[in-house]
């Protein structure tokens, strides 16, 4: 198992170099990070949230797509703007963050008390992505999402006060479910980048090979490999309908727009027969709101039911 707390080896030793931190810098725009944070699937419901609610989980989400952007996108030494990123880090908890990324995190981060582990694992994960570049089975592809997945679910419900237990095991199945999923949607631009998500152990039952994943369109034997893991996917989704039952009030809301986004992005996948080279396979408005409301509704009707008992 991947351990979080370990130190990448080929990672930069100490502080980055003051050219390659100002580099960093450079490229960054906090409005490009905050833009495509608010495009994913996670932030569905964010519009629907009091302000407060919206802006903690804004940051949160903010320094995901930062750290994810640096390790997937960033022109220069990724190993050293990652380095930069937990330097980053270390001033935030010190009390001195110093990047706007940090800056408008701060403010969560204290009034929540908040771990500096998830971020650390967030962080490890996109260190990971520089040299490791496939998963052996479904196990381990499960521990690398526990560390480029989870730790958000965690810290949405640390955010709402609400990470009991049996809540955060239920976040980890859909946080991982969510990451197979965006894993499927991205096979073709992940294996450009010479990434493979897919377990190579399936990909040999299904006859799958690399050149498969760099074709124009998916071949019969992808499509049923893609349809096997939707399928792994969809049953860990689906445990966010008790977690969302479980909740009340904005914290209901969010977790039922990170389900039912998920969801959509399966049954968009499904419709489109598995076909994930073809055109990017992503769920329309219509779509994530029809599961928004087969998602939220249930739930706030068992506990309207639970509370007249």
């Amino acid at each position: 198992m991947v351990n979080p707390a370990a130190r990448d080896p080929s990672r930069h030793q100490g502080e980055p170099q003051t050219g390659a931190a100002e580099a960093v810098e450079q490229y960054l725009g906090l409005d490009a990070v905050m833009a495509r944070a608010s495009s994913e699937n996670f932030p569905v419901a964010l519009r629907l949230l009091p302000n407060a609610a919206r802006d903690h989980l804004r940051a949160i989400y903010g320094y995901a797509r930062l750290v994810d952007n640096l390790g997937d996108e960033y022109p220069g030494d990724r190993r050293a703007a990652l380095d930069w990123v937990e330097a980053q880090l270390d001033g935030l908890f010190a009390g001195a963050p110093r990047h706007d990324v940090f800056v408008g995190l701060a403010p969560t981060v204290a009034r929540f008390g908040l771990d500096r582990r998830p971020f650390d694992q967030l962080l490890a994960a996109n260190r990971l992505d520089q040299h490791k570049n496939s998963y052996a089975d479904f196990d381990e592809l499960m521990q690398y999402c526990e560390l480029s997945a989870n730790p958000v679910g965690r810290l949405v419900l640390a955010v709402f006060e609400a990470a009991t237990a049996d809540r955060l095991e239920a976040s980890d199945q859909v946080c991982s479910g969510l990451q197979v999923l965006e894993h499927l949607q991205d096979v073709g631009e992940d294996a450009a980048r010479g990434r493979v998500y897919l377990p190579a152990d399936d990909m040999e039952r299904f006859g799958v090979t690399a050149d498969d994943l760099t074709a124009p369109t998916a071949s019969a034997a992808l499509r049923g490999l893609v349809a096997y893991e939707a399928g792994r996917a969809r049953a860990m989704v689906e445990r966010g309908r008790g977690l969302v039952g479980s909740l009340r009030g904005p914290a209901r809301l969010a977790v039922a727009g990170f389900v039912a986004g998920g969801l959509a992005g399966l049954d968009a996948v499904e419709a489109a027969r598995f076909e994930v080279l073809g055109g990017t396979r992503k769920a329309g408005p219509a779509r994530v709101l029809a599961r928004m409301a087969g998602v939220y509704l249930p739930a706030v009707a068992r506990y309207r039911r639970v509370r007249g008992r």
